[in-house]
């Protein structure tokens, strides 16, 4: 389960008040439903990085946003071509496609027995 997403302005602030003794971590991590784990690794953060810590990081994200899009782009083109060919198989099928058209589908040909036909006159027997 992802965790939450807190914003740049509550994490300083956070960090500030345990900076400045205002608050125990163990009392803030109660107040705000935080792990401890979380509230330690904002203190380093803050310490290394001073002011400028917990800002967005530039050009790490939309690359591989681009990727992800480029990936989904083309699976949605493989998926048209599918398609397309689901498609023209269906009406081949649908207009009765001989038998030669069945083979060049890549399907081998079913040996269609004739219809029963009925002598006139009687309902019950069958005639080959």
């Amino acid at each position: 389960m992802p965790g939450r997403t807190h914003s740049r302005e509550f994490t300083l602030a956070t960090v500030r008040r345990v900076a400045s003794g205002e608050k125990r971590p163990a009392q803030l991590c109660r107040e705000h439903h935080l792990d401890e784990r979380v509230l330690l690794r904002w203190r380093k953060e803050y310490g290394a990085g001073g002011e400028a810590a917990f800002t967005a990081r530039e050009g790490a994200e939309p690359r591989g946003l681009e990727q992800r899009v480029a990936e989904l782009e083309r699976f949605c083109g493989q998926l048209a071509l599918e398609n397309t060919v689901l498609k023209r198989r269906c009406r081949a099928r649908r207009r009765g496609a001989t038998r030669d058209d069945r083979c060049r589908a890549g399907r081998p040909s079913r040996a269609v027995s004739p219809a029963p036909v009925r002598a006139a006159g009687h309902r019950s027997r069958l005639v080959l």
